[in-house]
């Protein structure tokens, strides 16, 4: 405590005057008052300067930067400043400590993915972490201690801030990003202290805009063929005797188609959802690369039922290591893709082959092509180029969507290439540690043609 360095410069200083009077009342006696007045006077001068001496030390002690060592002195003053320098010391300690926790209560301030702003009383910025930054798009070299109305002046903003009702977050846009959408929210702290906290919810709400089209689209795409059927068997039921057995089997038939469809639907949406929920892997096997193209090939045959001209070239063979089903699935897709949208008497070509960085499954072929805008959306859901052509085709607009979440399976990727007029290239590269290499069976170049109403030898 301070008040023992302050006993001890009473001490210090009432033990130097006590002996000089001891010594005047000895003079006083022996020699005369005079001498010993003049010892009195010469001992208290003598005192005040000792006395200024050691008050001169502290004062320009203290003047010092804190942690400096106290001055070295004898007696008791060396013990006053001894109290001093330890309780210094001290606080200096604990002053360092605090330092130390304010800094890293800051960095983990600064890491935190929302951002952060502490306001003053009159909404002046006193700190900011970097994403608060980036969410308002200001700079903490420049507008501290500026009102944070003069820098964000969006109205909504203004208002939010200046209601004082923050119960509820505020949702707003980016006013020099309009791709960017900010959840904000007021925090009462310390009295009447704020702090803003943003949060960048822009992917969410692109996904719940996915969310609210997937559903639409799939309403959709499930009452037109349902509107087909139940039309189709209303009329039935209401008049069979009136058409013939001709016209009824063609109204069954078309009734059949739509069903179909709508099972195929069904049949993407739930292995859609299965990719998407992270469902686990069906269990990987070494699948024969040759062997699964010529099932695909063959089943392209049928869906063209010859109406193209079908080529597959084999540049290697090995194994796949992947689930059989998705890889089939996958390959079929892309090549179930050229049929529809290659017009007849055209050419389609499926191939495989194997370079120093991994294999590539392609589907060429000279079909009506597509813009270049359109290529980074194709693989999602419902995407279609052309509605119309897709439905007449059969399409579901969710094959491409499966491929993609199959080849993330298998840690593959797609390319596309494609130009309108002129047809479409699509690839799917596998990494080499996916492939198992036969070497009983050396790479080789096998191709199998086919012209409309004949079958592709492979």
């Amino acid at each position: 405590m301070i008040h023992r360095p302050l006993r001890y410069i009473a001490t210090g200083v009432g033990l130097p005057v006590a002996a000089i009077l001891g010594l005047a009342l000895l003079a006083g006696h022996y020699r005369g008052a005079d001498a010993a007045l003049a010892l009195v006077v010469l001992g208290f001068l003598a005192a005040a300067i000792l006395l200024a001496r050691h008050m001169r030390q502290l004062v320009e002690w203290t003047r010092q930067p804190a942690g400096n060592m106290p001055p070295q002195v004898d007696g008791l003053w060396g013990s006053v400043f001894a109290e001093l320098g330890d309780r210094f010391q001290r606080e200096l300690a604990v002053r360092d400590k605090l330092s130390a926790e304010l800094g890293r209560f800051q960095q983990a301030a600064q890491a935190m993915p929302d951002g952060l702003v502490y306001l003053a009383d009159d909404d002046s910025i006193e700190w900011l972490n970097v994403m608060a930054e980036q969410h308002f798009e200001l700079d903490r070299r420049r507008d501290l201690r500026t009102p944070i109305t003069n820098l964000v002046r969006q109205p909504e903003f203004v208002a939010y801030l200046q209601a004082g009702q923050y119960a509820e977050p505020l949702v707003m846009h980016s006013l020099r990003r309009r791709d960017r959408t900010l959840q904000v929210q007021v925090i009462r702290f310390a009295g009447s202290r704020r702090m803003v906290v943003s949060r960048d919810i822009s992917q969410l709400e692109r996904l719940e805009n996915m969310r609210r089209d997937f559903v639409a689209n799939v309403s959709h795409e499930m009452r037109t063929p349902l509107t087909v059927v139940g039309g189709f068997l209303e009329t039935l039921t209401d008049g069979l005797d009136d058409f013939s057995r001709e016209d009824v089997l063609h109204f069954l038939k078309l009734a059949s188609e739509q069903s179909t469809r709508m099972q195929r639907l069904i049949e993407d949406l739930l292995a859609l959802s299965a990719l998407e929920t992270g469902a686990p892997a069906a269990l990987e096997e070494e699948v024969d690369v040759q062997e699964l193209m010529r099932a695909v090939t063959r089943e392209t045959e049928i869906l063209s039922g010859g109406r193209h001209s079908v080529n597959l070239v084999l540049e290697g063979g090995g194994a796949l290591l992947g689930s059989r089903k998705e890889l089939h699935s996958a390959f079929s897709n892309l090549a179930s893709n050229a049929v529809r949208y290659t017009p007849a008497g055209g050419h389609i070509e499926l191939g495989w082959r194997i370079d120093g960085e991994g294999g590539e499954y392609w589907v060429k072929d000279d079909g009506i092509g597509v813009d270049p805008e359109h290529i980074p959306r194709l693989t999602e859901r419902f995407y279609r180029v052309d509605r119309g052509r897709s439905r007449e085709t059969g399409g579901t607009g969710l094959g491409l969507a499966i491929v993609k979440h199959i080849l993330t399976r298998h840690q593959g990727e797609l390319a596309v290439s494609s130009e309108p007029g002129k047809g479409s290239r699509f690839a799917m590269r596998f990494p080499a540690a996916r492939l198992r290499r036969d070497s009983a069976r050396p790479p080789r170049r096998s191709t199998g043609r086919s012209s409309p109403r004949a079958s592709a030898s492979g």
